[in-house]
């Protein structure tokens, strides 16, 4: 498995509207897809590269597939901010 760069995933406008959705609550590939000019598996690529990267989660639920925010990967991202105003 090979790990994304989070820099290099969020610079994707999808990508970012994709982690403002699920900011505010965890959602199905066919929530998020509602949002997006882009076909649903085109958002299924989406959510694999920040899933690739640790941005995002997901569960099963039944035969759907939950997704949410890792807070836990935005750490890696926090951290090389933070040393701009420490």
């Amino acid at each position: 498995m090979t790990t994304i760069d989070p820099f290099s995933a969020i610079a994707d406008p999808n990508r970012r509207y994709l982690l403002e959705e699920l900011r505010r609550a965890p959602r199905t590939v066919n929530d998020l897809a509602q949002g997006l000019p882009i076909s649903r598996p085109a958002v299924s690529q989406h959510l694999k590269a920040l899933l690739d990267c640790n941005l995002v989660t997901v569960t099963s639920q039944g035969t759907k597939r939950i997704y949410s925010v890792n807070n836990p990967g935005f750490v890696r991202l926090n951290l090389w901010l933070d040393q701009f105003w420490n």
